[in-house]
């Protein structure tokens, strides 16, 4: 069985994939400004060398406007043609052409594969929004076509129920007034007795709406008092946790911090440490935030291994303190 999801779920995905998709589209903007401008720069004539991020620049900016223009159409349900798509893997091809250019200028292959991810990576992100996004307008066409119907054979049903709900009032107000006839002649004869009785039911449902009142008042005033000590609770309980966060992090910045000192003054190994030690020290330096030069000086191992750690490892440096010094 299917489970409906909810406008806001629906505005909730939406806007994780919008915010996934610009996260990874300016990393890669940014990635790619840092390793082509170099590149430019060494194939620039000499006295020219500072227009080397104009290219890069205007690449990435190309990138940007495919990426935010499929956005826009995607949610109008609309198609740009053939151009967009030509625009597309245009920028998403001079890009990666740029980004590995100058190691497969130096042979270096892992540097081709290295700075062939974000570029990469940033393709496949932009064709798999744009379908993502249409899938989701399509859904939600399909969604409201299903709602108008169903909100019109509602409002058929109500409007039968509320004929046939016409049709009984006027048959009830016919045997009504018949009844009516017949009791007002026997009324006639108990008109007295029936004032007192009503005299005498409204004095006890008047002392028992009072009576009712007054357990409403006790009721409410005993629910204000249960949730005034449940709220003071909650707000100890709240500051107590807060407190406690509070030293977990300090605890935590202050051990980073150490360890930051420790890993800047300890002097570079003459030979290179095992693998496992070498993950270790990595993995230290990247906690303390340690540069990776300074990771490959701790190691001994190359620059391109440490990189490629430091990338594995990448995604601790976004955890808050506690969990890092965990």
């Amino acid at each position: 069985m299917r489970v409906p999801t909810s406008l806001e779920q629906i505005r909730s995905a939406e806007k994780a994939l919008a915010v996934g998709t610009w996260t990874i589209t300016l990393g890669a903007v940014l990635y790619s400004m840092l390793t082509v401008t170099p590149l430019m720069s060494g194939h620039s004539p000499k006295g020219w060398e500072w227009t080397a991020p104009i290219l890069p620049l205007v690449v990435d900016a190309a990138v940007v406007i495919v990426v935010r223009m499929d956005s826009t159409l995607a949610r109008l349900d609309g198609d740009g043609g053939r151009w967009p798509v030509v625009l597309r893997w245009m920028t998403g091809a001079m890009t990666v052409l740029l980004n590995v250019g100058q190691s497969a200028l130096d042979h270096d292959r892992v540097g081709v594969a290295v700075h062939a991810v974000a570029p990469l990576l940033l393709i496949v992100t932009a064709e798999t929004s744009l379908a993502y996004r249409r899938a989701i307008a399509t859904a939600l066409a399909a969604r409201a076509a299903r709602e108008r119907d169903e909100r019109a054979e509602r409002d058929r049903r109500q409007e039968e129920r509320r004929k046939q709900e016409r049709e009984d009032r006027l048959a009830d107000f016919a045997r009504a007034e018949q009844r009516d006839r017949e009791r007002h002649e026997r009324e006639q004869q108990t008109a007295r007795e029936q004032r007192e009785h009503e005299q005498r039911m409204a004095r006890e449902e008047r002392d028992e709406r009072a009576l009712r009142e007054a357990a409403d008042r006790d009721e409410r005033q005993r629910r204000q008092d249960a949730e005034q000590r449940n709220r003071e609770r909650r707000e100890r309980e709240v500051s107590e946790r807060e407190r406690r966060e509070r030293e977990r992090e300090q605890d935590a910045e202050r051990e980073i911090e150490r360890l930051r000192k420790e890993l800047l003054t300890a002097p570079a190994v003459d030979e290179r440490l095992t693998e496992e030690q070498a993950r270790m020290k990595v993995q230290d330096c990247v906690v303390a935030r340690i540069p990776q030069r300074r990771a490959v000086d701790l190691t001994g191992w190359s620059a391109g291994w440490v990189a490629a750690l430091y990338k594995e490892l990448r995604p601790a440096e976004h955890a808050g303190p506690a969990a890092l010094a965990a």
